[in-house]
């Protein structure tokens, strides 16, 4: 998967750029403010309708206007083939996604569009909520098995469903072992399914921590979410009241969460800084690398800020692992200076500079 021309129209302080990105590392540097942070957005917005900085449409579409607009050729299946793709963010109503075309729905783009973002925000997936770490996971099994989408949206059906009879207080016995057993059901096949996927997931995470940080062992761990050593369905039983109590459903696939630990310690409360950018980016590389080799094409990756956080050792160590792959990075820095010695001599680099919204052509 690479995208070969790229069009961005009313994404914050940029009007309107057009250019060419190297199907391998682009590196996009400009001062701050200058927009460059703006083109990941707008290459996000690109494969998931929405930016990864707000929620708010508004905040992303450019003063005075409407809407956001993306536009770009890609080649989906990597097989030299471009075809073009639109995007419309409006302020008010829903994004309208056009592929060669036709309308196309958000999951047939995100399996069009593979992407993983490494930012200040991914720390998040060791200092932050289960909720993200289950969004991380379930980015993965999306991608593995076509069956999970149609699964994961009946489980949310029933635990929507089931919740809300909680919250009624009163549930007449026969209907809610009916809805349990469903709940059930759905949460041992999405069970399952999370499970395969993170035993796939773990070798090549070991394999990217190891590059990136020696002599570290990383434990990368699973829990359901309820007691694993019961059925799911006592659970559900001997939690009822409280669960009556508390008007929601408090054990399942929605508590579900991923554990990393260092000397059997959490790693976020052991790790510095620079290491846990290390480990949250290997965790990223680790799943853009197992759904190449599940899917036979590579993800695109958006890079901001890379030299943040890591000295020039494992800046370098980072670029590499960047480089052994065949996936499209952007990748932007203040100044690309300290970046420009990391990469081997073959590596296909375009450059590209910002300075208030407008780009200039490559360096």
């Amino acid at each position: 998967m690479s995208i070969s021309k790229l069009q961005i129209q009313h994404v914050r302080n940029i009007s309107s750029i057009s250019f060419e990105p190297s199907s391998a590392i682009n590196i996009i540097c400009g001062e701050n403010g200058s927009g460059k942070t703006s083109i990941l957005e707008a290459i996000n917005l690109l494969g998931l309708t929405r930016s990864f900085r707000t929620s708010k449409a508004r905040h992303l579409v450019q003063n005075e206007q409407q809407s956001s607009v993306v536009f770009a050729s890609i080649d989906p299946l990597g097989h030299g083939l471009k075809q073009s793709l639109g995007v419309e963010r409006p302020i008010e109503g829903e994004a309208r996604v056009r592929y060669e075309g036709s309308d196309i729905d958000i999951s047939t783009l995100a399996e069009l569009i593979p992407l993983q973002v490494i930012n200040s925000d991914t720390f998040m997936l060791l200092e932050g909520s289960p909720a993200i770490r289950r969004q991380f996971l379930d980015w993965g099994v999306f991608h593995a098995d076509k069956a999970f989408i149609q699964l994961w949206r009946a489980f949310k059906r029933v635990l929507k469903q089931r919740n809300t009879l909680l919250k009624c207080g009163k549930i007449d016995n026969q209907l809610r072992q009916v809805w349990d057993r469903e709940f059930v059901a759905f949460s041992d096949q999405l069970t399952r399914l999370r499970k395969e996927y993170l035993s796939l997931l773990k070798p090549e995470f070991e394999k990217v921590v190891s590059q990136l940080l020696d002599d570290m062992h990383i434990e990368l761990g699973f829990s359901c979410g309820w007691d694993k050593k019961r059925e799911l369905d006592e659970v559900l039983s001997n939690n009822f009241e409280r669960d009556l109590r508390q008007g929601f459903t408090g054990s399942g696939p929605q508590r579900a969460d991923i554990r990393l630990k260092v000397d059997g310690h959490n790693a976020a409360e052991r790790l510095s800084r620079g290491q846990k950018k290390l480990v949250v980016s290997a965790l990223k590389l680790a799943q853009g690398a197992l759904f190449q080799r599940m899917n036979s094409r590579p993800c695109i990756y958006l890079i901001d800020d890379l030299p943040s956080e890591l000295d020039s050792q494992h800046g370098e160590l980072f670029c590499k692992v960047l480089e052994q792959s065949s996936n499209q990075c952007f990748i932007t820095c203040v100044d690309d200076s300290s970046l420009k010695s990391y990469w081997h001599p073959q590596t296909d680099i375009a450059t590209f500079r910002i300075t208030d919204g407008n780009i200039a052509l490559p360096m």
